[in-house]
C-alpha cells in the first residue's frame, strides 16, 4: 500500500512514556522549514497544486478563525505534497489600509503628534517602521500551528512587486474605461475620515427618532418624516408620486423650507411610495443615495451641509454643531415654530456603521474613483455558470450569484495616506494622466498626484497572480496559476472572492484564479454563539495550544468542519482531541514494544490470520473513504472516519485481539507484527495532514523514514476480505454482548469469572484465547456451575456468577427498575389512548410521549432478560 523508500534498518526504537507537545512541536517545525519541505519549485515536472493564504492583516494576530482556516488549507497541501504534487501554499500579509493607519495614528497620539504634524512622506515612513518592528506577529503564530507555507515566497500587498501589479491593472482598467472618477454618494466614516465600500458597512438596529415636519403654510404645506432632521438644512426639494392626487396641485410650485429662509420645489418622482407615511419625502441629494438619484433626474442642486467629521457647515445658528447635537437643536427649533407634527421615540431602525471603528456612517456626496463592475461581474458570474469554477458546497452558488449579478460600481478610492496611491496626475490646465508602472509621471509646475489611495481589497483582489510575479510572465505564473482551490469563509465571499474572480478573469485572459471555491463557516462557541471579546467568549488559540498541543487544536477544528456550516467549539472538545493524540502515542509505543515493524514485505494473505486480513481490509476501505472525503472537502467526515478507525478498530480491537498472538510467539506472531507495523504506518500517514506533529514523531520512530511531510500518501491496494470482516464482526458482537451483560450484572471490568465457550459451528474457535482475554473469562474448572447462558451469533457463552455478585440484591434492584419501566409504559400508553389529549396536545409533546413509550418498552425487554439470566436461588 505504501513505498517505504526512506526506510532504514533500526532496532528497538523507543518512545518516552508520555507525549509532551511543547517538547516536540517547535523544534520539529523548524526542522521542516530548514530542510525546505514546504518550498515550491517552478522547474519541477510534478503537477502543480496551488493555494494562497487569505492574507491576514499586518495588524492582526492569530485568532480561532485563522487557526480553523489554516488547518484546512494545511491539511489539503500536506496531502497533495505526499501525493506527488509540486505544492505551493503561498503566504503573505495585507497592508490593511485603514486598520494600520489607525494603529500608527494611535501610537503617534501617545507622543502628542498627529500624522499632519509629520506630513505624508514621514508618516508613511513611520508606518513602514511600525510594520518592521511590530507588524506580522501572526507569522510566528502560524509556525506554532504548523502551517506548511513556502516562507521564502512570503509577500506583502505593499511590496515592490505587488505595487507594480496594482499600478499595471489600474492603468489597464483606466485605459479600457473601466475605471472612472465621478461625484457620487458614498459611505463616509467621520472617524476614519475616508470613504468605505458597501460591504464594509455593518447594519444594526439602533434606537433613534422619527420626526414629522410640516413644510410650507396652509394648503401649500406638506408633512415629511425623517430620522435625520439635521439633513433638512440641505434639502433642495420635496418629492411626491406623480399619481398622488393629494399633492397634484403643488407639483411644480415652491414651498418654504423651515429655518432656512429658502424656497424649494415640489417634484413628482416615481421613486416615492404614496402608501408610505404621508406619501411625501424630503430630498437631500448631497446626503442620501436615493435622494441623489432623484436630484439627478430633476436637476436639483447638491447642497452639502455636513463636513468630513460630521459637523454642520450650513450658515446659521447650527453651524459648527456635531450632527447628533444639531439633530436635537434643529428639532427643538422646529418645535418652537410649531413645525413638528409628531415625534416617535424610540424609533428602532437599521443604521449603517463602519465595520472597523463602529462609527455611524454618513452618506456623503464626494468625488471618488470607481470601477465600472458591470462587464467584470458578468464574467465572474459566467465563470461559475459555465462550470469553469465550482463553488463548494453548491448551495452557496445562489448567494454568489445574488451578489455578482447585482453589483453596483465599486468605490475604490480612500482618503488615507497608507496604501497604494492612485497613479493619476493632474495638470495645471485640467489635464488628467494615468501613469503605468514603466512610465514617467508628468513633471513641471502645477502637476500633482492624486492624494487618495486604493481600497485594500483592490490589491488583495490580485493576490492569486500578483504573488507569483505578475505582470511579468514569470516561471511561477506559468507553473502555479491558476490556483487549484480557494479555501475561505463564506463571510468574505463578497469582500474578496468576487474581487479576485473579476480581476483574475480580466488580467489573465479569461482564466479564472482558481478551479474551486471551497467555503467554510464561522467558528462559534460550544453553544453556537458568535465569539467576541464583548461577549466574553473569545478564545486565543495559542492558549489552547499551550495547554493541549497544536495537534489537539487542529484536530478539533477539522472534526467540526462541514462545508459552509458554522463550527461550534469548546475547550472540552480540545481536551478530547488531546486524549486522542495520547491514545495514538500510547498505542504506537505498545506496538513498538511488541515488535511492530515495517521491515520486509507483507506476508501473502493465505499466511495471515483472519484478524490480520480483517484489519488490512478495513485499512484499504478507510484509505478510499478518506480520499473521497478529501476530494469533496468533507473535513469533518474524514476526521471522524480516522478517529474511529484508529481508536476503535486499530487500538481497541486489533491491538487487543493480537495480544494473545504476540504472547504465543512463532510465525503467526511475526506476521501480525508486520501487519501491525503496516497498519500503523498507513494510519499515521492518513492522520498526518491534520495532526502533523505527533504523527511525524511516531512515524519516523516506527519506520526510520526521513519525514512524513515528504513520504508517500497511501494508496488503496484494492485488497478486501469480506469473509474476514464478517468473522471479526462476529467476534466483536460476542465480546460486546458479554461485556454488556457483565456490566448489567454489576461486575467490575477487571473482575474474572469462570466460563465455558461453545463455539462449535462458528468460525470463532481461533479467537477463543483472545475473547477470553478481552472478557476476563477464566477456564471452567472443577465445580463449574453455569448460572447464566448467553446465546450470541451462533455461539454460547456460559458463565458461573456464583460468588461474583450478590444475586438477591441484584434481583431486588432489577425488579424495582422493571416496576418503574412498567409504570412509565402504563402512563404513556394511557396518554396516547386519550383522544381528547391527542386533539389538544402539540405534535412535539405527542412525539415526546411516543418516545417515552418506546424507551420504556425497550427497558422492560432488557431488564426482563437480565432477571432471567440471574442464577437461580
Amino acid at each position: 500500500m505504501t513505498e517505504n523508500t526512506q526506510q532504514s534498518n533500526h532496532s528497538a526504537p523507543e518512545l518516552p512514556t508520555q507525549y509532551t507537545p511543547a517538547d516536540v512541536e517547535g523544534p520539529l517545525y523548524e526542522r521542516w522549514v530548514e530542510r525546505g519541505y514546504f518550498e515550491a519549485d517552478e522547474k519541477s515536472e510534478k503537477p502543480p497544486y496551488t493555494i494562497v493564504i487569505p492574507p491576514p492583516n499586518v495588524t492582526g494576530s492569530l485568532h480561532l478563525g485563522h487557526a480553523f482556516e489554516h488547518t484546512l488549507i494545511d491539511a489539503l497541501t500536506r496531502r497533495k505534497r505526499m501525493q506527488g504534487y509540486e505544492t505551493l501554499w503561498q503566504p503573505g500579509m495585507d497592508h490593511a489600509g485603514i486598520a494600520t493607519q489607525n494603529v500608527v495614528e494611535r501610537e503617534l497620539a501617545k507622543e502628542g503628534v498627529s500624522r499632519h504634524d509629520l506630513g505624508r512622506e514621514a508618516f508613511v515612513e513611520r508606518v513602514w517602521q511600525w510594520k518592521g518592528e511590530s507588524g506580522g506577529q501572526i507569522s510566528g503564530q502560524m509556525r506554532r500551528l504548523g502551517d506548511g507555507v513556502a516562507w521564502s515566497r512570503e509577500r506583502f500587498t505593499m511590496d515592490e512587486g505587488l505595487s507594480k501589479a496594482v499600478q499595471t491593472i489600474f492603468k489597464r482598467l483606466y485605459d479600457d474605461e473601466l475605471i472612472y472618477r465621478a461625484e457620487r454618494i458614498i459611505n463616509w466614516c467621520p472617524r476614519c475620515l475616508t470613504a468605505i465600500s458597501d460591504i464594509e458597512v455593518e447594519y444594526q438596529d439602533d434606537d433613534g427618532e422619527l420626526v414629522s415636519i410640516r413644510y410650507g403654510e396652509g394648503d401649500a404645506s406638506i408633512v415629511v418624516a425623517t430620522t435625520r432632521a439635521e439633513t433638512m438644512l440641505g434639502d433642495t426639494a420635496v418629492a411626491v408620486h406623480p399619481e398622488d392626487e393629494r399633492y397634484a396641485h403643488l407639483v411644480g410650485t415652491e414651498i418654504e423650507l423651515p429655518l432656512t429662509g429658502r424656497r424649494i420645489p415640489v417634484v413628482a418622482d416615481e421613486h416615492v411610495d404614496p402608501e408610505f407615511g404621508t406619501g411625501a419625502v424630503k430630498v437631500t441629494p448631497a446626503h442620501d443615495p436615493n435622494d441623489f438619484e432623484i436630484g439627478r433626474r430633476h436637476n436639483l442642486a447638491n447642497l452639502a451641509v455636513l463636513d468630513e467629521r460630521g459637523i454642520i457647515t450650513a450658515h446659521g445658528p447650527f453651524q459648527g454643531l456635531d450632527r447628533f447635537e444639531a439633530r436635537s437643536a434643529i428639532v427643538g427649533a422646529l418645535r418652537a415654530e410649531g413645525r413638528i407634527v409628531s415625534e416617535k421615540r424610540p424609533y428602532t431602525h437599521s443604521v449603517g456603521h463602519c465595520s472597523r471603528c463602529k462609527t455611524t456612517i454618513e452618506p456623503r456626496l464626494s468625488m471618488q474613483w470607481w470601477v465600472k463592475v458591470g462587464p467584470l461581474a458578468k464574467a465572474a458570474g459566467d465563470a461559475v455558470r459555465d462550470g469553469k469554477v465550482a463553488i463548494h458546497p453548491k448551495e452557496m452558488e445562489s448567494r454568489y450569484f445574488g451578489w455578482v449579478d447585482n453589483l453596483h460600481d465599486w468605490c475604490i478610492s480612500r482618503q488615507l495616506w497608507w496604501g497604494h496611491r492612485i497613479p493619476v496626475w493632474y495638470g495645471p490646465n485640467g489635464e488628467v494622466v494615468c501613469v503605468g508602472p514603466d512610465e514617467e509621471p508628468p513633471a513641471g509646475e502645477g502637476w500633482h498626484q492624486d492624494t487618495d489611495v486604493l481600497d485594500t481589497w483592490f490589491s488583495s483582489g490580485l493576490w492569486p497572480f500578483s504573488t507569483l510575479g505578475w505582470p511579468e510572465q514569470t516561471p511561477s505564473v506559468e507553473k502555479f496559476y491558476p490556483n487549484a482551490v480557494l479555501v475561505t469563509g463564506y463571510d468574505i465571499l463578497f469582500f474578496w472572492v468576487a474581487r479576485m474572480m473579476m480581476f483574475g478573469l480580466y488580467a489573465m485572459d479569461g482564466t479564472p484564479p482558481f478551479h474551486t471555491i471551497a467555503l467554510h463557516g464561522m467558528v462559534r462557541d460550544q453553544f453556537g454563539k458568535k465569539m467576541s471579546k464583548s461577549f466574553g467568549n473569545a478564545v486565543n488559540p495559542l492558549d489552547w495550544m499551550d495547554a493541549y498541543g497544536s495537534d489537539a487544536v487542529r484536530f478539533t477544528l477539522a472534526r467540526g468542519a462541514n462545508p459552509g456550516v458554522d463550527v461550534p467549539i469548546g475547550e472540552d472538545w480540545v481536551q478530547g482531541s488531546r486524549n486522542f493524540a495520547n491514545k495514538i502515542w500510547n498505542a504506537t509505543r505498545f506496538a513498538l514494544m511488541n515488535g511492530a515493524t515495517v521491515e520486509g514485505e507483507l506476508p501473502p494473505a493465505e499466511q495471515l490470520s483472519a484478524t490480520d486480513r480483517w484489519i488490512l481490509s478495513r485499512l484499504n476501505s478507510v484509505v478510499a473513504e478518506v480520499d473521497a472525503y478529501y476530494d469533496d472537502y468533507q473535513f469533518a467526515k474524514l476526521s471522524d472516519t480516522l478517529f474511529h478507525f484508529a481508536w476503535d478498530e486499530v487500538f481497541d480491537w486489533y491491538v487487543e485481539l493480537s495480544k494473545t498472538t504476540f504472547m504465543a510467539g512463532g510465525p503467526a506472531a511475526d506476521a501480525s507484527r508486520r501487519v501491525l507495523g503496516e497498519v500503523l504506518d498507513v494510519t499515521l500517514r492518513l492522520l498526518h495532514p491534520i495532526v502533523p506533529f505527533v504523527t511525524e514523531t511516531l512515524w519516523t520512530t516506527l519506520t526510520g523514514g526521513e519525514s512524513l511531510v515528504i513520504a508517500d500518501w497511501p494508496n488503496d491496494s484494492g485488497f478486501r476480505d469480506a469473509a474476514a470482516e464478517r468473522e471479526i464482526e462476529t467476534v466483536q458482537r460476542v465480546v460486546t454482548e458479554v461485556r454488556r451483560f457483565r456490566s448489567d450484572q454489576g461486575l467490575q471490568p477487571g473482575q474474572k469469572v469462570p466460563a465455558q465457550l461453545d463455539l462449535s459451528g462458528t468460525a470463532l474457535a481461533a479467537h477463543e484465547a483472545a475473547m477470553r482475554s478481552l472478557l476476563r473469562l477464566q477456564p471452567a474448572g472443577e465445580g463449574f456451575h453455569a448460572t447464566a447462558s448467553l446465546p450470541v451469533a451462533g455461539a454460547t457463552v456460559a458463565l458461573d456468577l456464583s460468588g461474583a455478585i450478590d444475586v438477591e440484591a441484584e434481583r431486588k434492584r432489577l425488579t424495582k427498575d422493571l416496576g418503574a419501566a412498567e409504570k412509565e409504559k402504563a402512563q404513556a400508553t394511557a396518554k396516547l389512548g386519550n383522544e381528547a389529549f391527542l386533539a389538544k396536545a402539540p405534535e412535539k409533546v405527542v412525539d415526546k410521549i411516543r418516545g417515552r413509550l418506546e424507551a420504556a418498552e425497550a427497558d422492560i425487554v432488557r431488564i426482563t432478560a437480565q432477571l432471567a439470566a440471574l442464577p437461580k436461588a
